[in-house]
């Protein structure tokens, strides 16, 4: 492409990130059709943004988690509801139950380790505020193996640069 390029008056990189994000939602609808089990070893990471409108999680999450957070579906997860514009699941953190409600804007990644499949988005909120945090992760069974290491080998990003 040329130096040259006029800027695009159809806004290819949200409609790229709006596709991507219902992918994740497609998969997510899956596994709610399926009973909520997920088939093989098939496990989610989904790193979402705290403060972006729509999320809704306990306030204890949102103190310890004020920017992103990343969450496991795996094994233990219920009450997975997933509608056209976001999802809701039950998790524990700490022996604590919890019900979460994600938009699919808020998404910023969506990991499957067990196939090496990803998805990174922009952030669909720019004007929250980046913070430091703990790492994220919600209750996993006792004795439980994440699987090998990840090199992000196989993570699809999406980056388009806007012209300004």
């Amino acid at each position: 492409m040329s130096e040259n390029a006029p800027d695009s008056l159809i806004p290819y990189d949200e409609i790229v990130q709006e596709a991507l994000r219902a992918v994740v939602g497609r998969v997510l609808g899956e596994i709610e059709r399926g009973g909520g089990v997920l088939p093989g070893s098939h496990h989610f990471y989904i790193t979402f943004k705290t403060g972006a409108p729509g999320v809704s999680i306990p306030t204890r999450l949102r103190e310890r988690f004020p920017d992103e957070m990343t969450i496991v579906l795996q094994n233990k997860f219920w009450d997975l509801e997933v509608g056209d514009d976001g999802f809701s699941v039950g998790l524990s953190f700490n022996q604590l139950p919890a019900k979460l409600s994600i938009p699919f804007a808020a998404i910023t990644a969506f990991v499957d380790p067990a196939v090496d499949f990803g998805l990174q988005f922009q952030a669909a909120v720019s004007d929250i505020a980046h913070e430091e945090h703990e790492s994220a992760e919600n209750d996993s069974a006792a004795g439980e193996d994440d699987g090998p290491d990840d090199d992000g080998s196989n993570v699809v990003t999406v980056d388009f640069g806007r012209k300004k």
